[in-house]
């Protein structure tokens, strides 16, 4: 069985939890193994994690992108199935690009993704915000957690959301297994929001990711859910709201360009090298 040495680092962006893996030039990981991403994700077996985001630069991804984007993104679900994009990973990894001195500090970081270059900057209050560019209607339909059933809002943030306003968060379920929801519309799969009203432009979500499954908190569900109340209560723009997850606070502004802004915190909490033997590990 051949080892591999490879160094990571752990991040997360209101507990949605990632495993950083710098591969600038891509020699070290090549095309991802979904077995090893997941294998990596676990929390008992691996280091546990929502996801991994490979750090490599756009060139080796995208050459599209690489003119705009020196670094790109390449983010894996906890199956180890790709993803279109991820909010709260977008945050932690531009933290990692300038923690590191990867990218200018004090300019606005670009970052490739599969859903197309988004902008990154620090504001006054230590904030991460995210350009995450201009929402798509997806159109109505139902979602089915735990054999109930609720009218749901289609939202593209570059990957897509179907998004249901209920009367407890509790009405979810566990959340444990994934959601029904109309495959016609969404043949790739969806991310499931349930959500209620807490004020004024204001309001609380869980969420079930697609190949991940209900995590603490998730940054395009929380801005597929701010487009959707915004509609909901035919809100002018530019309106903001606060979106509460369990595992912290988001706060969504929807510019009158139609443009998201995600405002939140992107933590790197450790560091290290890992000897990987298969589906044996130490860290």
């Amino acid at each position: 069985m051949s080892t591999r040495t490879f160094p990571w680092l752990k991040g997360h962006g209101t507990q949605n939890d990632f495993v950083l893996l710098p591969d600038h030039d891509g020699s070290l990981h090549g095309d991802l193994d979904p077995t090893f991403v997941a294998a990596l994700c676990d929390r008992r077996r691996g280091l546990g994690a929502d996801g991994v985001l490979r750090v490599i630069r756009s060139e080796h991804v995208d050459a599209a992108q690489a003119g705009e984007a020196t670094w790109f993104m390449d983010y894996r679900n906890a199956d180890g199935s790709t993803s279109e994009m991820c909010g709260n990973g977008v945050r932690v990894f531009a933290r990692h690009l300038l923690d590191e001195g990867l990218v200018r500090a004090g300019e606005p970081v670009a970052v490739g993704t599969r859903a197309g270059v988004r902008t990154v900057s620090v504001d006054d209050a230590g904030a991460y915000v995210v350009d995450m560019g201009v929402p798509r209607l997806m159109g109505e339909s139902t979602v089915s957690p735990s054999g109930r059933t609720f009218a749901a809002t289609g939202v593209d943030m570059g990957n897509p959301h179907a998004v249901a306003f209920v009367d407890d968060l509790a009405d979810a379920g566990p959340l444990t297994e994934e959601p029904g929801y109309d495959t016609g519309l969404y043949p790739d799969g969806v991310n499931v929001e349930l959500v209620v009203r807490r004020g004024d432009h204001h309001v609380a979500m869980r969420v079930h990711e697609r190949g991940s499954g209900e995590t603490l908190s998730c940054g395009t569900g929380a801005c597929a859910v701010a487009v959707a109340t915004a509609l909901a209560d035919g809100a002018a723009r530019p309106t903001t709201y606060r979106v509460d997850l369990p595992g912290g606070t988001l706060v969504i502004t929807w510019r009158e360009d139609d443009h998201l802004l995600m405002a939140g915190p992107a933590e790197i909490v450790a560091s290290g090298e890992m000897r990987w033997h298969g589906e044996e590990s130490r860290a």
